[in-house]
């Protein structure tokens, strides 16, 4: 196993993705990894912190940075662990779930956010809503979009493991092209920058690895984590909104287990994000937009 570095001219010609980079180093059982991460308007003292899933990177929130920051709000997005521009493992047994919420508490603490509003998607979800569990004082609004925070209670859906099976067996993945899949459809240029972190498949191997650690059955390691930060998000009074998409195959209905379970639910102006699929930033970033600053108000 070795840590991997990002050529940062694999980003050179990327369009649209201008932003100044950041990286914070964190411990890993491993070695020492770093973190890329955006930081605009880093003045400001309310924080919304946009949080990616798998396959994507920093770059699926391209459409809706600058009309936050327009809004007066400091912008963060961080590359998690094997993704974008931050590190990567060339073993796929060096990913865990209990890692990712270790290292991104490290990165939390270590350039330290507070006065957080989470934007979260796919294991932007996973990740995110237990980091906002573990720091109550830290995270002030959440807006759940395409995610979940499973126990391994429910059985998960036939599309998620039809996607699981075909990134644990696919020999020349083409990640690019499992974005577009979860789409209304991208440009070259969006392919490129989707694949631009991916040069070989030893870079891939987070990827390949996310949809193995989904709390599928109980006997998940992190079922009990996630029941534990479960127990905590039904004692969340502070605004939860919930923004999941019209077109979504894999999510679809999940967000009732937070409109049924979490207190700051109530009240809130949830909104359906339209003509959008499973990446809803790609497909209607303007509505994503929308329902951020929707909640900004409480």
């Amino acid at each position: 196993m070795e840590i991997l570095k990002t050529n940062l001219e694999d980003f050179k010609n990327i369009e649209d993705w201008e932003y100044k980079e950041n990286f914070y180093t964190v411990k890993s059982r491993h070695g020492d990894i770093d973190i890329h991460y955006i930081d605009e308007n880093s003045d400001k003292q309310e924080t919304i912190l946009l949080m990616h899933g798998n396959p994507t990177w920093g770059y699926l929130y391209r459409n809706m940075i600058d009309p936050l920051k327009e809004s007066g709000y400091r912008v963060v997005v961080p590359d998690l662990p094997g993704f974008g521009k931050s590190d990567k493992f060339s073993s796929r047994y060096h990913y865990t779930y209990e890692e990712f919420v270790d290292w991104m508490s490290q990165w939390i603490e270590g350039i330290n956010l507070e006065n957080i509003t989470l934007f979260c998607q796919d294991w932007g979800g996973l990740i995110g809503l237990r980091l906002a569990a573990k720091y109550d004082d830290k995270f002030k609004r959440i807006v759940a979009a395409n995610t979940g925070l499973p126990t391994g209670k429910a059985p998960l859906n036939t599309g998620f493991l039809v996607f699981k099976d075909f990134m644990n067996t696919k020999e020349d993945l083409h990640v690019a092209g499992q974005v577009r899949n979860g789409t209304n459809g991208l440009d070259q240029s969006a392919l490129n920058a989707y694949n631009a972190p991916f040069p070989d498949e030893s870079y891939k191997q987070g990827v390949r690895q996310f949809p193995n650690i989904v709390p599928s059955s109980p006997m998940n390691p992190s079922r009990e984590a996630n029941e534990a930060a479960w127990e905590q998000l039904k004692k969340w009074e502070k605004p939860f909104l919930c923004a999941f998409s019209d077109k979504d195959p894999i999510f679809a209905g999940v967000e009732n287990s937070f409109l049924k379970l979490i207190p700051g639910c109530k009240d809130m102006p949830h909104v359906t994000i339209e003509n959008a699929g499973h990446f809803l930033q790609e497909d209607n970033p303007n509505g994503c937009v929308e329902a951020i600053l929707s909640i900004m108000k409480y």
